[in-house]
């Protein structure tokens, strides 16, 4: 499973660097390179050093120290190369690593949204981002250079005296082995449950500031303070449990490399004892191991970062291999919609984790240009009628067709360039009225925009704001009231102009005025295009061609106002009854 673990982050990270195949392999031999030139230095000491004490004379010393004193200007120039190559790679692939996180969460389903946190969704995305710098960074600069040292100098030591090569050999392995041992089985878990609190957090902020409105509303600034303050306990818990295992880690990897200097230089004084080594010698192994107490010092701490990195990445790694619930097939086609015909052939449809189906073998038609209410109680499968022709989730069996074409055929991006939305609750970027108006037509210029927010009426209001057309509406159009926001995602399906119209009780967040003046926009944009009305209010739907009254995922009832009206035990006549009868006496 651990192989797996670290196959699967490697598997993703090579994903990205082969897409530069001269940068990645330049990095990876010039830090090979550099570290050999360090690897180098230490003998060329030992034989200035040499030099000194054998009083070979002046020119054989200053040779040795310009031997070392090159290695060293040597060392520094590629590793300054090889850093300024690696930013450039690091900058393009973490900007590609980010691009394709927030590709692949636009595509999930509705349901994955609807189940998610968005602040934790956005941390773990920028998280993963940053996690794969530290991953790219632990190996290219930690973990490489400390096996080539490692592996360098046992070679050296062995070649020149066996037994030294497998006493500082021998210790190295025993050091990574703990090492790893400890950063995974020990340090690992606290780390990730750490994380898991982290991103607990984000999500919390992210819900209960979005959600302000409503916890001013009931004054309850205190509790959600309260509630924060104890997921924040668990996450310090956590995190304080995690960083300790680090430290404690890190102190055992310190005495086991004061073990292994030791070891070193006790084996190197034997050898000096019984004339197997020179003070040059000596030198070279008083130099060495420093050099390789620098190199393996942080190798527990490269192992950790490299795991926390994996951990952090798992994320951005789940996003990018999980399967969208509903995605284009093989070969899908762009959908052509010049007349708006919809057509359930046989359709039936489950939400997941429920046993019974919503709709078995429905069949309904809807002309081109028909104006169609959808109608019954919450939870009757009206809603899910238009979702499904959006194909924001896909069908059991049977199919859907619009003027003749089997939508689950074609390309999700042309079906839903076809249908316009206005919302019950119209959604609003931080961004300017003109880009929110534009959205499902980006090219528009500025005429048809402000003719778009005439027909809609929100050009009045648009025009008593300081900025006008380029004012900034906030986060989900917080700065707007509700009828403003609406009429702004009216003018925007105006301006789309698609074949296909689906309003969700789109007068809803209107003041009467307001809506009587919507109403006749609304009669001008859905002229010539196929409509569909999701009704809560019945005095919205009198009006249409025809009416097709849910109940419990069946088409009980369907015909225009008038012919529903005239059934005595009608459903439909039922529900227009109850309604007016509160509107009677709650006016």
């Amino acid at each position: 499973m651990l192989k797996g673990f670290y196959s699967r982050a490697f598997r993703f990270s090579w994903t990205y660097w082969r897409r530069y195949p001269w940068a990645i392999g330049t990095v990876f031999f010039t830090r090979i390179g550099s570290t050999l030139i360090d690897v180098s230095v230490p003998i060329a000491a030992g034989r200035m050093v040499e030099a000194v004490a054998a009083s070979a004379g002046a020119r054989a010393a200053f040779v040795a120290l310009a031997a070392m004193l090159g290695l060293s200007a040597a060392f520094h120039i590629v590793r300054y190369l090889n850093s300024r190559l690696w930013t450039w790679l690091a900058a393009n692939v973490l900007r590609e690593v980010v691009v394709d996180g927030f590709a692949a969460v636009q595509r999930f389903s509705a349901d994955w949204h609807a189940n998610s946190f968005a602040g934790a969704t956005v941390r773990k995305i920028t998280r993963g981002m940053w996690a794969f710098d530290s991953f790219g960074d632990t190996l290219m600069y930690g973990l490489i250079p400390a096996s080539i040292v490692a592996l360098g100098v046992t070679v050296l030591f062995a070649w020149r005296w066996p037994e030294l090569g497998f006493v500082v050999g021998a210790g190295i392995v025993i050091f990574v082995i703990v090492s790893v041992w400890l950063s995974v089985a020990w340090v690992a878990p606290a780390a990730q449950r750490a994380q898991e609190a982290d991103s607990r957090i984000g999500g919390y902020l992210a819900d209960t500031i979005g959600a302000n409105a409503v916890v001013k509303a009931f004054g309850a600034e205190q509790r959600e303070q309260e509630r924060f303050a104890r997921i924040t306990k668990r996450w310090r818990l956590r995190s304080f449990i995690a960083w300790n295992r680090s430290l404690d880690t890190g102190l055992a990897q310190s005495g086991m490399l004061w073990l292994l200097q030791g070891a070193l230089l006790s084996c190197g004084l034997w050898l000096w004892l019984r004339g197997r080594a020179t003070p040059g010698d000596i030198t070279y192994l008083v130099a060495t191991q420093f050099l390789i107490n620098g190199y393996l010092r942080d190798v527990g701490q490269h192992v950790r970062n490299l795991q926390k990195a994996i951990n952090e990445m798992s994320d951005v790694i789940d996003f990018r291999e999980q399967r969208s619930e509903v995605s284009d097939c093989s070969g899908a086609g762009i959908l052509q919609v010049p007349r708006g015909h919809i057509q359930f052939e046989h359709v039936s449809f489950r939400y997941a984790g429920q046993s019974a189906s919503l709709y078995t073998d429905l069949n309904i038609g809807i002309r081109p240009g028909e104006r169609v209410g959808l109608v019954g109680h919450s939870g009757s499968g009206k809603s899910t009628f238009v979702k499904l022709i959006q194909r924001l989730y896909d069908l059991e069996s049977g199919r859907i067709l619009i003027d003749g074409q089997d939508i689950a055929k074609a390309t999700q991006e042309s079906l839903r360039r076809a249908i316009g939305l206005v919302p019950q609750e119209a959604i609003l970027f931080h961004r300017s009225l003109t880009e929110n108006i534009a959205y499902g037509r980006p090219r528009a210029t500025e005429s048809e925009v402000t003719r778009s927010a005439e027909l809609a009426h929100a050009h009045e209001f648009i025009h008593t704001l300081p900025r006008r057309y380029a004012t900034l509406v906030g986060e989900r159009g917080i700065k707007l009231s509700g009828g403003e926001r609406q009429r702004v995602a009216i003018a925007r399906a105006i301006l789309a102009a698609t074949p296909i119209l689906i309003l969700d009780e789109a007068t809803s967040s209107l003041d009467s005025i307001s809506e009587a003046l919507i109403r006749d926009a609304l009669d001008k944009l859905i002229a010539g295009r196929t409509t569909l009305v999701i009704a809560h209010r019945l005095s919205t739907v009198q009006r249409l061609d025809r009416i097709l009254v849910f109940d419990h995922g069946r088409i009980i009832e369907q015909g225009t106002h008038a012919e529903l009206m005239a059934r005595p035990d009608g459903h439909y006549r039922k529900l227009f009854e109850v309604q007016s009868t509160d509107l009677v006496f709650n006016p």
